[in-house]
């Protein structure tokens, strides 16, 4: 299973799930959400085969974005994206019966919307990061707004917190 989560909106942008996790399966996942919200600056991830695939080095360096890995064994150095992880796979391992590869697939996009769209975040005024980074979106001024390449979060977060909070 791979879950790809954005660091600013703690939003889950894209997750996945092959048998086995390859290189050509980790860009699969990424080709989406960089065509909808343009290439980040950089990855942050563990070492895993996957991540490491001559596949996964040959792109990153193609396409000129920072793939920076986490030490061996130092999981909380991404604690953000580890913590998703880790709510993922309970309710994926713990609730539910997957028989197959299809289906995980369906109820991975399902608990994805639920993360996205249904769950509320303390960090967000108790938004959803959906709503939060749709709020995040609109603090864009015109002539700032990227065009080409991922959001940058410009916008004061703290600002934004306290305005979800008073919503």
């Amino acid at each position: 299973m791979l879950d790809i989560v954005d660091r600013g909106t703690r939003e889950c942008l894209a997750a996945g799930s092959d048998s086995p996790m390859s290189g050509r399966s980790v860009l699969r996942e990424l080709a989406e959400p960089i065509a909808q919200l343009g290439k980040p600056n950089r990855f942050d991830s563990d070492n895993g085969t996957e991540l490491t695939s001559h596949a996964v080095l040959a792109w990153y360096g193609e396409v000129g974005v920072e793939w920076h890995y986490i030490a061996p064994g130092k999981l909380m150095q991404n604690g953000l994206c580890e913590s998703f992880n880790g709510r993922m796979r309970y309710k994926q391992h713990n609730e539910l019966l997957l028989l197959s590869l299809a289906r995980a697939r369906v109820e991975i996009e399902a608990s994805v919307q639920d993360c996205n769209l249904e769950r509320p975040h303390s960090a967000f005024g108790y938004a959803t990061t959906a709503a939060f980074a749709a709020e995040l979106d609109n603090q864009w001024p015109a002539s700032l707004h990227p065009t080409n390449s991922a959001k940058q979060l410009i916008p004061s977060t703290a600002l934004m917190r306290h305005k979800m909070a008073q919503l």
